[in-house]
Formats: C-alpha cells, sequence, structure tokens
C-alpha cells in the first residue's frame, strides 16, 4: 500500500451491460469451488472455459524484508546496530503470533477461513453485484484471496526500484490495481484472484496461508507485517498483544492508513487534507468504532466471552508508539563504524558477486534483502574509544572546524575493530564548523564514508624509512640533516626543492641516522634521506602497502599535469614535500600500514564485515580476505625497531605510550599546523588517530579544548585506547632487527687536498659524505685550493661528515734541518723566514753543539712565515 494518506472515495460507477457479466462471475465462482455441480447453457460452459484457462500458478516470493547490521556485544552474542528498509517487515513463524489475534482477523475478516476452499462464495458474489450496480467496494475476499492480493500488491511493488523519480506515483498505481472492484477491470482480478485463492489453498497449509497473510499485510505507513505493526503501535511482540490490541491491529487490515494511531493531527481528512479526524484528539473514534467491530465478532463467534467482550470495549485506545529506526542515525554511538558498514555495502566492488554490480541492485539488496550483516566492530574496545572521544574532545570549538577520529585494526586479520569521532552523527545538511554534526566518516576515505582525507604529516616518513632499507642503507648511517633545500629524483628526472623547510618546533637540522630522525621526526634529516633514494619509489612503497589518497586516487602517480591558460595544476606527481606527508589520506589505510608493519609486513586489507547471511538464515559466499607480504619480515623488523623508538621515552610519540609492558611502534603527524596524527601498533592492534579540522587551515595550537591544546589532543586519545586494546589484545614482542641494516658501514674516503674548495665538494658528495668548509690554513697552494681535511683520506664511517680547509695562501714549506748542527739549522730556517727554537735535548753521539733530531712543524709541512720551529737535538752531554 502506497505510504502516503489516501481519502477514500466512493465506488466507481458501474458499467453498462455489466449485469450478464456478474451473472457469468457467479457461475465461476460455483463452477470454481463446486466443479460437481451441473451447470448448463452457452453463457456458463463459456465462463467456466475463460476461468479454467485463466492462469493458476501464483509464485510466492520472499516478501521484502529489512537488512539488519549486528555487532557483538562482549559477550559475543549479536546485537542490531541498524536497520535499511523499504517496508519495515519482521517476519514471524505461525506460533509466534498470539492465538488471539488469529481469532481477531478471522472472526473479522473470514470466520470460515479453515472451512472453506479459499473463497467467501456469498462476499464474491456481493461484491460481484455490487460491482454491477456501482453499489459497493466491500465485501468478497477471504483471507486466501486476501493473501493473493497482497502477493500481487508485493510483487508490482518491487517491481519499482528505489531510485525512481516517478516512485510514488507508481507505487499508488499498484495499490489502485489491486483494490479495484468496480468495472471489467475489477472483475477480471476477482476472477484472477479466486482463481490463485483456489490454487495456493492446495499447495499450502491453511496456516502457512493465514501466517503469510499477516506477514504481508500493510498497517500503515512503512509499517508490514504482524510484528512491525505490534512493535510500531504498541511496543510487544505480536506473540504478547492483549484482547485490545489484538483487536485493534485486526481491524486495522481493512484501511490501514485510514485506521492508524500513530498520526497526531488525525487519518481521515476532506478532500483538501483538513479538518482531519481519528487522532488522539477525539481518541481515535473511527479506529476505535472499528475495533470494537472486531470485538464484536469475536464475541459473536465465540471467540471471547460477554464479560471480556464488555471490559475490551469499556477501555480507550493507548498506543504506546516506537519509532522505528533506519539508518545509522539509530546506531548512537557506533553510527559512524555503521556507516563505514553501509557505504562498503553500497560501494565495494568486492561484493559484486554478493550484493550486485549496479547501485539499483545494491539497494535493492540493502533495502529489501533481508539481509544480516555481522561485522567485526569489538564492543568492549569501541566503548572505550567512545569514552575517550568524550573524555578528550568536544563536538565544536568556536573559530575552527574542529574534528578528531580513531579507529582500531587487527593487525593479523585487518578486522576493523572500532570507529568513532567528535561528531554527532546526522545526515542533514548543516555546516559541521557550527553543528558538530555530520554523516562524514573521517576515519575513512570517500568511497567509505565521503570523507576526502587528511594531510598525514610525519607518518608518512614510514615510506622513505622502508626504502632506505630495502636500498640496504643502514640505521646507523650518517646522514647530513641540516636545514638545505634539497634535490629529489624520480628515475631521471631532478625534482628540487623550491622552498624552505622547517622541523618540528623549530628544531635545528644535524647530522644524524635515520634512528635519531625517526625519533625526532626531523624532516631537514627525512628529506635528506629521500634525496639519496627515488622520490617516485617512495611513494611506490606507500602505493604497494595499501595506501591511496582520501579520493581514491592513487599516490605513486607519475604524472603532474598543467592546463593552459589557466593557474590550475594537478600535483598528482612526485613532489618533494610528499616525504612529509603533503597527501590526504585516510587515517584506517594509515593504521594498516603500521598494523602491516607489526604483522611481520603482511598487510590484511581492512574490513568490516565478517559475515552476511539471507533471508533464509543461509551464509552468503564473500570474497576471501586478502594478506599480502607487502615488505620482508626482515625490513618490517627492522623498520620497527626504528619505530619503537618514537614510542620510547623522549621520542615524539612517547605522550601516547600507556608503557603498560606491551612493545609498540609508531608515528607523529603534524602538518602545517592544521592537521595532527598518530599511529601506533603492537603486534595485534593498530590504533589511527586524526585530531585537526575538517575543514580550513586555521592555526590548532591557537586552539584549546577542555583544558588540552588540540595538537596534544591526540596523544590522550592514544594512550587511552591503545592501553585498552593491550588490555583486550595483549602484544608480543617485535622480531629483532637485521644487523647488517644496523652495522656501522664505512666507505672510501679520497683525497682532495690540492682540489678547489668546489671540486672537493662534489667529489665528497659523489662519495656519499657530507662536507663541512672550515677555516682557512697556512699553506703555500693557492687560495682556492683544499690545504687539508679531516678525517684523511682511508676507509671512514659512510656519510660522515668531512671538514675542508682552503689554504689562506700565506704558508711556506718547513726545510728539512734534521742531521744539521743546531747552528747550521738555525740559519737555514732564517733563510727560509722562520724562526728557530731550542727544543728537548737527547743523551746520544751528536756533534758537542748538539744534532738536530727533529722540527716541529715537521719537515715539509706548511706554516706561516715568521712561525718559530722548534729543533729537538742529540748531544753527548745535555748538561753542557
Amino acid at each position: 500500500m502506497p505510504q502516503t494518506k489516501r481519502t477514500l472515495t466512493g465506488a466507481l460507477s458501474g458499467l453498462a451491460g455489466l449485469v450478464g457479466l456478474s451473472v457469468v462471475a457467479g457461475v465461476l465462482v460455483t463452477a470454481s469451488v463446486t466443479p460437481v455441480f451441473a451447470v448448463t447453457g452457452a453463457a456458463a460452459t463459456q465462463s467456466i472455459d475463460l476461468f479454467e484457462h485463466l492462469p493458476s500458478n501464483l509464485t510466492v516470493n520472499r516478501p521484502m524484508q529489512p537488512t539488519t547490521i549486528y555487532a557483538n556485544d562482549a559477550n559475543g552474542q549479536p546485537q542490531v546496530m541498524a536497520r535499511f528498509y523499504d517496508q519495515n517487515r519482521i517476519p514471524l513463524t505461525f506460533n509466534q503470533v498470539a492465538p488471539v489475534l488469529y481469532d481477531a482477523l478471522l472472526s473479522s475478516e473470514d470466520k470460515n477461513f479453515y472451512s472453506h476452499g479459499g473463497i467467501d462464495i456469498t462476499g464474491t458474489l456481493k461484491a460481484v453485484v455490487g460491482n454491477a450496480t456501482g453499489s459497493s467496494t466491500n465485501g468478497g475476499s477471504s483471507i486466501s484471496q486476501q493473501y493473493v492480493k497482497n502477493v500481487l500488491l508485493q510483487e508490482c511493488e518491487q517491481g519499482v526500484p528505489l531510485g525512481d523519480d516517478k516512485r510514488d506515483a507508481k507505487l499508488n498505481k499498484c495499490w489502485e490495481d489491486a483494490a479495484t472492484t468496480v468495472g471489467s477491470a475489477g472483475i477480471a482480478r476477482k476472477l484472477q484472484e479466486i482463481r490463485y485463492a483456489t490454487a495456493i489453498e492446495k499447495k499450502y497449509s491453511k496456516n502457512d496461508i493465514l501466517i503469510g497473510y499477516l506477514n504481508l499485510a500493510n498497517f500503515g505507513g512503512t509499517t508490514y507485517g504482524i510484528e512491525a505493526a505490534a512493535n510500531r503501535y504498541f511496543g510487544v511482540s505480536a506473540a504478547n498483544l492483549s484482547l485490545p490490541q489484538a483487536a485493534t491491529l485486526a481491524g486495522m487490515v481493512q484501511n490501514p492508513n485510514a485506521f492508524r494511531i500513530d498520526q497526531q493531527v488525525g487519518t481521515i481528512c476532506d478532500k483538501d487534507g483538513n479538518n482531519c479526524e481519528n487522532s488522539p484528539k477525539d481518541g481515535f473514534k473511527d479506529t476505535l468504532v472499528r475495533r470494537n467491530y472486531v470485538l464484536y465478532r469475536m464475541y459473536a463467534n465465540g471467540k471471547i466471552t460477554k464479560a471480556d467482550y464488555e471490559a475490551a470495549k469499556a477501555q480507550p485506545i493507548t498506543p504506546n508508539i516506537q519509532t522505528p529506526t533506519q539508518g545509522c542515525a539509530g546506531a548512537g554511538a557506533n553510527a559512524y563504524f555503521c556507516q563505514y558498514v553501509y557505504t562498503t555495502l553500497r560501494n565495494d566492488h568486492s561484493l559484486d558477486g554478493v550484493l550486485g554490480s549496479t547501485d539499483a541492485e545494491r539497494q535493492d539488496k540493502l533495502f529489501r534483502g533481508g539481509l544480516n550483516i555481522y561485522t567485526t566492530l569489538s564492543a568492549q574496545l569501541q566503548g572505550a574509544v567512545v569514552q575517550a572521544m568524550a573524555d578528550n574532545t568536544t563536538p565544536t570549538i568556536p573559530g575552527m572546524a574542529f574534528g578528531a577520529a580513531a579507529t582500531n585494526l587487527e593487525a593479523s586479520t585487518g578486522r576493523i575493530l572500532t570507529m568513532a569521532q567528535n561528531t554527532t552523527f546526522s545526515e542533514e545538511k548543516s555546516d559541521v564548523a557550527t553543528s558538530g554534526q555530520t554523516s562524514l566518516v573521517y576515519a575513512a576515505d570517500y568511497d567509505h564514508g565521503g570523507s576526502t582525507g587528511f594531510a598525514v604529516g610525519s607518518t608518512y616518513k614510514v615510506f622513505t624509512l622502508i626504502d632506505w632499507l630495502e636500498k640496504g642503507h643502514s640505521l646507523r648511517e650518517r646522514v647530513d640533516g641540516n636545514l638545505k633545500r634539497q634535490t629529489m629524483h624520480c628515475g631521471s628526472q631532478s625534482i628540487p626543492m623550491t622552498s624552505d623547510v622547517r622541523n618540528f618546533q623549530n628544531a635545528r637540522g644535524y647530522v644524524g641516522t635515520p634512528m635519531d630522525f625517526t625519533a625526532a621526526s626531523l624532516n631537514s634529516g627525512f628529506l635528506a634521506m629521500a634525496a639519496k633514494l627515488d622520490l617516485c619509489d617512495i611513494n611506490d612503497v606507500a602505493a604497494r602497502m595499501g595506501v591511496h589518497t582520501g579520493t581514491m586516487k592513487p599516490v605513486n602517480s607519475r604524472v603532474t599535469t598543467y592546463y593552459p591558460g589557466t593557474d590550475t595544476v594537478d600535483l598528482q606527481g612526485p613532489q618533494p614535500f610528499d616525504v612529509l606527508g603533503s597527501k590526504n589520506i585516510a587515517p584506517l589505510d594509515m593504521a594498516s600500514v603500521y598494523a602491516a608493519i607489526g604483522n611481520k609486513g603482511v598487510r590484511c586489507d581492512p574490513h568490516a564485515i565478517d559475515k552476511i547471511t539471507g533471508p533464509d538464515g543461509a551464509e552468503l559466499k564473500l570474497p576471501p580476505t586478502t594478506c599480502t607480504q607487502v615488505i620482508q619480515p626482515d625490513i618490517a623488523a627492522t623498520a620497527a625497531y626504528a619505530l619503537k623508538g618514537v614510542m620510547a621515552s623522549g621520542g615524539t610519540g612517547s605522550q601516547a605510550n600507556p608503557f603498560d609492558g606491551t612493545e609498540l611502534i609508531g608515528k607523529t603527524g603534524t602538518n602545517n599546523n592544521d592537521q595532527t596524527m598518530l599511529m601506533m601498533s603492537s603486534t595485534k592492534v593498530a590504533t589511527g588517530i586524526w585530531v585537526g579540522q575538517s575543514t580550513g587551515f586555521e592555526n590548532i595550537y591557537d586552539f584549546y579544548t577542555k583544558d588540552n591544546n588540540v595538537p596534544n589532543i591526540r596523544y590522550y586519545l592514544g594512550k587511552a585506547i591503545q592501553g585498552e586494546a593491550d588490555s583486550l589484545f595483549g602484544g608480543d614482542a617485535y622480531p629483532p632487527p637485521t644487523q647488517t641494516l644496523l652495522k656501522q658501514s664505512y666507505s672510501s674516503l679520497p683525497n682532495v687536498v690540492g682540489q678547489t674548495v668546489d671540486q672537493a665538494t662534489q667529489t665528497l658528495q659523489n662519495a656519499g659524505f657530507s662536507v663541512s668548509v672550515g677555516a682557512a690554513v697556512p699553506s703555500n697552494l693557492p687560495t682556492d685550493q683544499v690545504a687539508a681535511q679531516d678525517p684523511g683520506p682511508g676507509q671512514v664511517v659512510t656519510g660522515s661528515t668531512i671538514t675542508i680547509s682552503p689554504s689562506n695562501g700565506q704558508g711556506t714549506a718547513v726545510p728539512n734541518v734534521v742531521g744539521m748542527t743546531l747552528g747550521d739549522a738555525a740559519t737555514a730556517l732564517q733563510k727560509a723566514g722562520f724562526q728557530a727554537a731550542k727544543g728537548t735535548c737527547t743523551p746520544g753521539n751528536g756533534d758537542d753543539s748538539g744534532t738536530v733530531s727533529a722540527s716541529d712543524p715537521a719537515a715539509n709541512s706548511i706554516a706561516p712565515k715568521g712561525a718559530t720551529v722548534t729543533l729537538n737535538y742529540v748531544k753527548k752531554n745535555c748538561q753542557k
């Protein structure tokens, strides 16, 4: 039945010439019910032939049923999270309905139901005669006939797609066609209804027909079936209906939208929709009259005593209206997880084989298919996440579009255990910055909740770290992480930085190791590491680990598109600041990366659905969860070794560590002071947290909530959430790192003395060393040449900083005076421009005046002119 109010008009006028048809119809009814009767006359014989050739095989399809999403409670028992439906219906078996309801229905609608062959002969003849004369639209339908009518109506309604822009008109046409009793069309419908009714009586038991009818029947609006009606109008199950309640519902089937008792303004109105009656103000007088009629029929048929009748009749109609929730708004604190499941059911192409590949097929399955969706939600951990959100966030902060989200993944399976955020779920359009309401799932990407992700900041550095290790570099390799504009490479393409970089809290850069840079999240350090790698390879690592942008685009596109004649540039291609997490990515996708590291390099696709069953309880075959070795176990173990430093005391994520004995890896991220992230993982459960703003670029360091600076909220959330995850799921020790990736690597240091400063710098950098230019030193070399280097040539630590000192051009070689007498040596030094001074005397066989054994500076070394050269000498008697 259509879901809007209708004003019923009188019966249509009879068509000329239908009296004869009425007589024929009467004969057909008699023939169909009592074939042994002798019928004579050409008209009767022809009519019976016509009737016998009407279709008799009515296919009773499954009625439209809601889809229900479940989550297990703390005891592992499934509990309803949300329902989606076109028609709110909860099918029951025969024994699940109170007998008093059957008595009420049959007494008022079909008292001979259990004795006739499917047709109420008297009523049908009355209806046919009324059709011919235009005097009546009532009567004539047994329960079996009404069941047939509802089956056909349901079939017609199922043929109207949910997204049809003429849906209401088509549904009304279905109802009008099913209800027509006037004219030739009415006779034809009645005859076909009779034919089908006699057929189903042979195929189904009386009880099956009766419960089938009650499961299909409309009870007003979108309420279908006796269980949904009992819940809606009286807040009870159909098994627990009282006598007055049962009589009210049984009376309602005659005209559901007129006799419904949930409309405050009334249900029976004038042609303009005004002056309505049958409302709480008049005690639902029309429904009351109908209910009391049902009660009287029950008394007259001996189903209740006169005392029961009088007592029930004296009671007013007292609804206990329960508004059924539809959609994720009814899921409460689990609404955003619910929305993730809903959008998965609508958009995830891996389910095409189960739910259909078109949007129309998906909608039909979701709103009419009676599916049961069993999800991965962990009730206890979800409760902790929701509580942490309540304790540490607020729906809004004046001056910014404040947002926060958290999610947890089971590392070994990819099961999404939690999902919550600071806002209130609502599908109403509003400004989230002021209302704190949205339907967007901040933790997910566009296809799984409508969000477009957020700049992930330094959590993206994990891909540089992994690529560094995969290329064979050591965590202890020294890298020049000083602040400078680096030049990146993608294959043969050079990609220079065009702007300066700052470190977190304006920290200075320094020469250090990837271990140092990871714990401190040093931007300049990671840019220096990336400059030694291939930028496109780094983004390829991210893609390999399952990461895409929030708008479902690849993170490793090689193309930067420039649009001629415009200022528009599509920066999908590699950019230097990719290294620092400039791309917008869903927190869930980043959490899956850290879960993979915790799972020895195996990434399991995140999923929120464990099982789907059909309306018959049979389990549908879902595509298996894909778990892929995205990085080798030794790389994962060594990356984890570095990432543990983030969560250790002094690391940027230490404030989020519950220090409960569970080993954790993690990474913090901040983007331009407008977004923050925190990724954490044990070997069992990963946590992904985003705190920032859903739109806009305000400096979040200027805002506070609940006495917390906004950027610090991630730490409080992380500590509470990961602590509960550790308590519930535990965690093992991470495997030890690969020693070859920890060793202090050595490289051959070339001799650059005599090269120009620029040549020496290039030579050393090409060899993998950092360069520092020291103060000029005395030398007889030209002033633009290197006079000294420290350390000198040989095997030194890879990536070390080499100090080169240019010549000052004022140096002279010290003459070799070893073996000369002190006097001769002094003369030679003076001629070369140096001063001579006695040094240490050593007893020996030297000249009586002393023989020079060594000089300082040594022979042939460069020293400034006028410098003093100390002469050590040998003498027979040092006392003289």
